[in-house]
């Protein structure tokens, strides 16, 4: 597809993908290899020194994992992608691709519970420290940004709280010092935000999520400028070797074609059911971007994101007990961490994604014993409205 204004439904089944060069089939192939052959030992040193394009060696590369690399850099605004084996794997190669000892790194208040496991690994092991700032404003940006600040990496929205970043503001000033900006847009996907048009420099994903949507992958994905992918591709990605397999870069790209759709109903179901819990008294607190209650992260969400999207926090009038009573009430909404699956899952962050986290730090995160996070599924919206409606009725 040459034509550079197809839209986002039609770019996410076709981008990337030429059949003419696959024996046109409709669908891309699988290719399940591990190696490739050289017609000459003469073919098999230039592809090595990089002197003839090619495949070399399926840790290196894959036809089919390119296909799904080419299509999430084109969703993304990116120029290149590479896909990992998970999310993690992407987060590893960026944050030690981006870093050396002695380097600081600015997050977000509040990430997922393994990133900051990764953290705590990185500075307890190679001295690269991190701080976490609100980044509410330029004022609050600007104070915590060290001298040695290597990058700044954000989830908007922030897991699981779903409070915004407000991204354009970010990019100006880190561009401003040279520093480069990493969003982790899981939660989001291509299709409601695109931090990359607003400024960042690299963007990643759990594809695990919305990218595949049903449940059955476990897989990473990195988009920026040429430069960085192909750097990361040259070092951390094939030296650490964090890579996709083919069958699973098969499924995401599956998985995309209905990305639009799938995003759309998460949104509506999502919406529909932050109306039902905002007016129930045993739900004390909604964290959703939608939620006008929330006016600045209200007006973010209408600036940078094209929904608010399908994941719902709220926190149950009561304790750590009184959550988990209600989620063991549940009987079509499963328990269950992930997200952006078919089906609805519910799960305590708290004692499950979060458990990493000290308690002291989690508080300050906004991460209560009370707090669950929902991620709304495709099924219809009245009987996840009614499974819920029981749950809160017998604690």
């Amino acid at each position: 597809m040459e034509n550079k204004n197809l839209r986002f439904e039609t770019e996410a089944i076709h981008a990337g993908y030429h059949s003419g060069e696959h024996l046109d089939s409709l669908v891309p192939p699988l290719y399940q290899t591990s190696t490739y052959t050289f017609e000459s030992a003469e073919q098999g040193e230039r592809r090595f020194a990089g002197e003839e394009g090619g495949f070399v060696y399926s840790r290196l590369g894959n036809p089919t994992v390119k296909i799904l690399e080419e299509r999430m850099a084109k969703l993304e605004q990116g120029e290149a992608a590479l896909a990992f084996s998970s999310g993690m794997a992407a987060v590893s190669a960026v944050l030690t691709a981006l870093t050396k000892t002695g380097d600081h790194i600015l997050c977000s208040r509040g990430i997922y519970g393994c990133t900051f496991g990764l953290l705590q690994l990185l500075e307890g092991k190679y001295n690269i420290s991190h701080d976490f700032s609100d980044m509410s404003s330029r004022e609050m940006l600007e104070e915590d940004i060290r001298p040695n600040t290597a990058c700044i990496y954000i989830e908007t929205p922030i897991n699981p709280t779903m409070k915004l970043v407000d991204l354009e503001l970010v990019a100006a000033i880190a561009k401003q010092r040279g520093i480069p900006v990493v969003v982790d847009n899981t939660f989001c996907s291509p299709y409601l935000q695109t931090p990359i048009s607003l400024g960042c420099d690299i963007v990643l994903h759990s594809a695990t999520k919305y990218i595949c949507g049903h449940g059955d992958v476990i897989a990473g994905i990195v988009i920026g400028n040429s430069e960085f992918i192909q750097t990361v591709s040259r070092t951390t990605q094939k030296d650490m070797g964090g890579i996709i397999s083919p069958f699973d870069a098969w499924l995401l790209l599956r998985g995309l074609k209905t990305l639009p759709v799938r995003m759309d109903r998460h949104c509506e179901n999502a919406n529909r059911l932050v109306e039902f819990l905002r007016s129930h008294p045993k739900v004390e607190t909604i964290y959703f971007p939608g939620n006008s209650d929330f006016v600045e992260d209200n007006s973010i969400m209408h600036k940078q994101m094209k929904k608010p999207g399908g994941l719902i926090s709220f926190s149950i009038n009561g304790t750590k007990q009184t959550a988990q009573l209600f989620m063991n009430q549940l009987k079509l909404i499963k328990i269950a961490v992930s997200l952006g699956d078919a089906e609805t899952l519910i799960q305590h962050p708290a004692t499950m994604t979060h458990a990493v986290v000290p308690e002291n730090e989690r508080r300050k995160m906004g991460i209560e014993d009370t707090l669950l996070r929902l991620s709304v599924g495709l099924e219809a919206w009245e009987d996840l409205k009614e499974d819920i409606e029981q749950a809160l009725e017998r604690i």
